[in-house]
């Protein structure tokens, strides 16, 4: 019972720190939201919002490099998902790697990704 009683009160940590960062992002503060959500996606490598929230965090900090290595995960993790296929296009055209955006720009075009 302890042990459940443990494992429920992290997810209410991990989301509750999830929630802060969302916040922290939308106020502009982009670097703060990714040092929170780093423990998230360390928590839960798993969770696609953490990711994308992480990616965007890392993007609107100019922190490309991390944004491409969360957006890749994400893109391993749910290759059908239009946002973040465009999102890493982005990325990776910011680093000036058209050639390597473009594949993924025209998959998020399939996926009807705005």
């Amino acid at each position: 019972m302890t042990q459940q009683f443990e494992t429920d009160m992290h997810a209410v940590d991990m989301h509750s720190e999830f929630l802060r960062a969302d916040l922290f992002l939308a106020m502009g503060q982009p670097t703060e939201a990714a040092r929170l959500l780093q423990r998230v996606v360390e928590a839960e490598p798993a969770n696609e919002a953490a990711l994308e929230l992480l990616a965007r965090a890392y993007f609107a900090s100019a922190q490309l490099t991390r944004s491409e290595e969360a957006l890749t995960r994400l893109v391993a993790l749910a290759p059908a998902n239009g946002w973040a296929r465009r999102a890493l296009a982005r990325t990776l055209e910011r680093q000036s790697r058209s050639a390597e955006a473009a594949p993924h720009h025209r998959m998020a075009d399939a996926l009807g990704a705005a």
